[in-house]
């Protein structure tokens, strides 16, 4: 058999087309974690119901995907660079058969974005075959590293997953049980997991609870676990309850199994999640984040008022905190932008003529809703400040006669350590520049940002039960400033 039909090992000029593919306008957004998910069903095409899976989730990674299966004796697996429609099809998917399976899709935050980082991880070990997928970063991964290469353990990529996988193969234990309790003991930061072994899937998340991680039911009893909510939705299976900080849940053709259950103090539930990252339709902590997202746009409308004629949002994100914003003021909704929502999918790049456009590849003004008007632009954030001046004179060509920037988060001063690709502190605006000096940079008429006590006031959770370290520097466990990059070959 040639190797390349092989699970697992992609055609290669698919992988360089992959590589290739670059967006053609940088988001001044943070970047997204991961998305993972797990699936144990008798009678059902779990491969593909992973790969659906993963296309609901699409939105926490889009540089590569990939989806490992169980038949109950081995794992067959297959991963590549690209979307999830673009890295399977109907001959990617037909060899991944069994009635178990975890799947991912990737954002780098620890490694850089090549194929030797994709997930999942497979590997042999003494209990068998075993299978890893990971959301996070952990804060610790460069000791843990140094460890098992001391230990004569061959590491091929620059991932902290991997680091996890092989932790887990290798580690402390008699059952995979042990040796998960184990990891939590040694581990530091964020991590979501679904583990696939012969016989078993394992969902499990960190004490902190730092990111998502749901469970929920399928009709025909089987069962999954996903990232998000809304995932469980596009397969038809119906929300049980969030996978609590610090549980590692069993799950088997019999249902699943709490066999641990380890809360740190205090949880951290990461804020973002509720800003930009998770989805709008799904569901933390018993709320549809839509709600909380409007909610967000009624304090900063309550806390930054303006006199304006129009408010629009900078789409999609931003969408429910803009009508929020309205709601509150009483200032009419309506659309300003319209936003291309295919130019970051595209291989080809723009010649430098389409380049000096800039963001008119990626959004276009609707100029008679603007000519003429105060227009308050509501945005979910601004990290690099190098998308938001370009929209504002875009507003201002358009006809708009001032534009008055509201953001329904505070300002981020501090990166991420902890799963969020945040940037770096001579990267981030906020961390520069005062904010007026960020409305000088942009060149709007007003610039105002919703404070860190409305911004929780909107979820109605306690404020302990947060990381708001992006916002204050004080993060909930210790952290190590590193490049994402600091394990690759140089």
């Amino acid at each position: 058999m040639n190797d390349q039909s092989l699970p697992g090992v992609p055609d290669r000029n698919d992988t360089i087309a992959a590589q290739c593919m670059l967006p053609t306008v940088s988001d001044d957004k943070p970047g997204h974690e991961c998305g993972v998910f797990g699936i144990v069903a008798a009678d059902a095409d779990v491969a593909r119901l992973t790969f659906f899976g993963l296309y609901a989730l699409q939105h926490r990674g889009q540089e590569s995907a990939g989806i490992a299966v169980s038949n109950g004796r081995n794992i067959r697996y297959y991963k590549n660079m690209g979307l999830v429609a673009q890295v399977f099809d109907e001959e990617k998917l037909r060899p991944l058969s069994g009635y178990m399976a975890i799947g991912h899709t990737r954002y780098s935050t620890t490694g850089s974005s090549k194929l030797e980082n994709a997930q999942p991880f497979v590997v042999e070990s003494a209990l068998g075959p075993l299978a890893v997928g990971h959301n996070g970063n952990l804060t610790n991964a460069a000791a843990l590293r140094r460890e098992l290469l001391q230990r004569g353990v061959g590491l091929t990529s620059s991932s902290d997953s991997e680091v996890i996988t092989q932790m887990l193969a290798g580690g402390e234990g008699r059952t995979w049980e042990e040796k998960l309790k184990v990891f939590m003991v040694r581990a530091q930061g964020a991590y979501c997991l679904t583990v696939l072994t012969r016989d078993a899937l394992y969902a499990v998340r960190d004490p902190w609870g730092l990111h998502p991680l749901c469970l929920g039911q399928l009709s025909d009893n089987g069962w999954v676990v996903a990232s998000e909510s809304c995932a469980l939705g596009t397969i038809g299976a119906e929300f049980v309850r969030e996978i609590e900080p610090g549980e590692i849940v069993k799950i088997t053709l019999d249902g699943p199994q709490t066999i641990s259950h380890q809360p740190s103090l205090r949880t951290a539930a990461c804020l973002f999640e509720y800003i930009y990252f998770a989805r709008p339709d799904s569901m933390l902590h018993g709320t549809v984040l839509h709600a909380i997202r409007v909610a967000q746009g009624r304090e900063l409308a309550r806390e930054a008022p303006c006199d304006a004629d129009i408010v629009i949002a900078v789409p999609d994100s931003a969408t429910p905190a803009a009508i929020g914003y309205a709601q509150e003021s009483g200032i009419p909704y309506s659309e300003g932008l319209i936003k291309n929502r295919y130019i970051g999918r595209t291989f080809i790049q723009p010649d430098d003529r389409l380049r000096q456009l800039g963001i008119a590849l990626k959004f276009n003004a609707l100029t008679d809703n603007l000519a003429g008007k105060r227009v308050v632009l509501v945005d979910d954030s601004i990290v690099r400040g190098n998308t938001s001046g370009p929209i504002v004179r875009l507003l201002r060509e358009a006809g708009a006669r001032e534009v008055h920037v509201r953001v329904s988060s505070p300002p981020i001063r501090h990166p991420c350590f902890l799963g969020v690709d945040m940037a770096t502190y001579p990267e981030l605006i906020a961390h520069r520049l005062t904010i007026e000096g960020i409305r000088q940079h942009l060149g709007a008429d007003s610039l105002a940002y919703l404070s860190l006590e409305g911004l929780i006031r909107s979820t109605g959770r306690d404020p302990s039960t947060f990381c708001t370290g992006c916002f204050t520097g004080q993060y909930p466990v210790e952290v190590e400033l590193v490049d994402k990059e600091v394990f690759e070959v140089r």
